[in-house]
C-alpha cells in the first residue's frame, strides 16, 4: 500500500507554537530536507540521516521530504521509502516553487519542538546534526554549520564563486549589518532554531535563503555555530545560479524595508517588485554604457564628441537592457508573446522608449557637465539615474503589455 503524501499547508507562511499539535504527534526534532531533481541522491540522504538520528536521539525525530514536484520523480521515490523508515513524511509541491518556502511549508506541518533544514545533495556533512543539536541543548535558539568558522571551509570552490560568496556576504552586512552580522555565514542553508524562537512571526522570504528571514523577522536570542566543510555534489546538478545571488540581494533590501516598501506599493499601486529587477538590469546596462562611452570618448582612446560617444554608447546598454527586462523582469508578460517578430516588435518600442530617454540623457548629462561643471563620469552616472523611472513606468505601460491574443 502506497503512503499518504502529507498535506501542503495553504495561506500565511506562518509557523504555530507546538501545543497545536498532539502529545501522540509530538517530536524533539523535525528536519526538513528541501529538493528538486534529487532522486539519485534522496534514498541515500534518508538512510544516513535515519541512522545517524537513531543514535542521537532514537524515537524523538522526524524527516520531512518537501519536494516541488521534480520531474525525475524525486517525491515519488521518497514516497515509497516511508514503508521502510515510519518516521519520514514526504509533501510534493504543485503549486508553490523555491527553497525557502518549501522549508516553512515543512515546518508548518512539522511537530518538532526544535525545526531543522539540510540539503538534499549530500553537501552538507550530516555528521555536523549531533554538534548542532548538541548547541541547542546547551541553550541556543539558532545553531547554524558555518563554513567560516574553526573547522568549517570549501572542498573545491574555484576563485571566481568564493569571490561571489564574500561578496554577497559583504554587501549584505552593508544593506543589513544587524542581522547579517549575527553570524559568520548569512549564506549558510544548514541550521536548526528553536519553534519558539519563529513562532507567531509571519515569514515572507524572496529566494534562497532562509537563514536571512530567520535572523530578521524571528525573536533569535543566543545563537552558536558549529564548523562544517561543504562538500562538492556526490550526485546530480548544482542548482547555484546568478538569479539565485540577485534574488539574495533582493531579500536583503526587503528585510531593510521592514514592509514600507509593501506598504507603499500597496497605497499607491506600484510594482516595486518588478521595479527592483528593472533597476539591477539597468545597473548592468550601466557598466556596457560606460565603458563604451570610455572608449569613445576618452582622450587617451578616440576622443570622439561626448553627445556622440553618449548617443552610441547608449544604444549597446539599450540592447544589453532589453534582452534581459524580456527574460526576466517581464518574463511572465513575454512569455504569452512568443516568437521573433513579437520580440522584435518589442524591441523596436523598448528602443523608441529608450532613445526618448537617451534625449533626456543628454540634455541632463550637458547641463551637468557643462552647467554645473560635473565630471563627465559622475554626470553621466546621475543622469542614467534619473532617466531610469521614466524608462521602467512607460516601458511597462507600453513594450511589455500583451495586445495580441490567439
Amino acid at each position: 500500500m502506497t503512503a499518504i503524501l502529507a498535506t501542503v499547508p495553504s495561506g500565511a507562511l506562518l509557523i504555530e507554537e507546538v501545543s497545536a499539535h498532539s502529545v501522540q504527534e509530538h517530536c524533539y526534532f523535525s528536519l526538513v530536507i528541501p529538493t528538486f531533481n534529487e532522486s539519485k541522491n534522496i534514498e541515500n540522504i534518508v538512510r544516513i540521516l535515519t541512522d545517524l538520528l537513531d543514535r542521537f536521539i532514537p524515537n524523538t525525530y522526524e524527516l520531512i521530504v518537501v519536494d516541488d514536484n521534480s520531474p525525475d520523480l524525486t517525491w515519488k521515490i521518497a514516497q515509497e521509502l516511508i514503508s521502510e523508515f515510519p518516521h519520514l513524511r514526504v509533501m510534493r509541491r504543485e503549486q508553490e516553487k523555491g527553497l525557502s518556502t518549501a522549508v516553512i511549508r515543512g515546518w508548518q506541518i512539522a511537530r518538532g519542538d526544535v525545526l531543522g533544514v539540510i540539503d538534499g545533495d549530500l553537501q552538507h556533512p550530516p555528521e555536523i546534526l549531533q554538534k548542532l543539536l548538541q548547541a541547542i541543548e546547551q541553550g541556543a535558539d539558532l545553531a547554524v554549520a558555518s563554513r567560516h568558522v574553526e573547522g568549517g571551509g570549501v572542498s573545491d570552490w574555484g576563485f571566481v564563486r568564493r569571490l561571489l560568496s564574500r561578496g554577497a556576504q559583504l554587501l549584505g552586512l552593508i544593506i543589513l549589518p544587524r542581522v547579517i552580522g549575527r553570524v559568520s555565514d548569512p549564506m549558510s542553508g544548514y541550521f536548526m532554531v528553536r519553534r519558539s524562537a519563529i513562532a507567531g512571526c509571519e515569514m515572507n522570504p524572496f529566494g534562497y535563503k532562509i537563514l536571512i528571514e530567520v535572523l530578521g523577522r524571528g525573536k533569535v536570542g543566543e545563537i552558536a555555530e558549529v564548523g562544517y566543510v561543504f562538500q562538492e555534489r556526490q550526485a546530480g546538478e548544482s542548482k547555484v545560479t546568478w538569479k539565485q545571488y540577485v534574488e539574495y540581494i533582493l531579500h536583503l533590501l526587503k528585510l531593510r524595508s521592514r514592509g514600507r516598501v509593501t506598504r507603499f506599493r500597496q497605497k499607491y499601486g506600484l510594482p516595486i517588485q518588478r521595479f527592483l529587477r528593472f533597476g539591477l538590469v539597468g545597473f548592468s546596462g550601466v557598466f556596457v554604457d560606460m565603458a563604451i562611452f570610455y572608449l569613445l570618448s576618452d582622450p587617451t582612446t578616440l576622443h570622439w564628441g561626448l553627445t556622440r560617444s553618449k548617443v552610441i554608447a547608449a544604444e549597446f546598454a539599450i540592447l544589453n537592457n532589453f534582452l534581459w527586462n524580456d527574460l526576466w523582469t517581464f518574463r511572465d508578460i513575454s512569455s504569452h508573446q512568443t516568437g521573433w517578430s513579437k520580440r522584435l516588435k518589442r524591441f523596436i518600442k523598448f528602443n523608441l522608449v529608450c532613445l526618448l530617454g537617451v534625449f533626456l540623457n543628454v540634455v541632463i548629462l550637458n547641463f551637468l557637465y557643462n552647467y554645473l561643471k560635473i565630471n563627465q563620469y559622475l554626470a553621466n552616472l546621475l543622469a542614467i539615474a534619473l532617466v531610469t523611472i521614466w524608462n521602467f513606468w512607460i516601458n511597462l505601460k507600453l513594450s511589455w503589455r500583451v495586445t495580441q491574443t490567439k
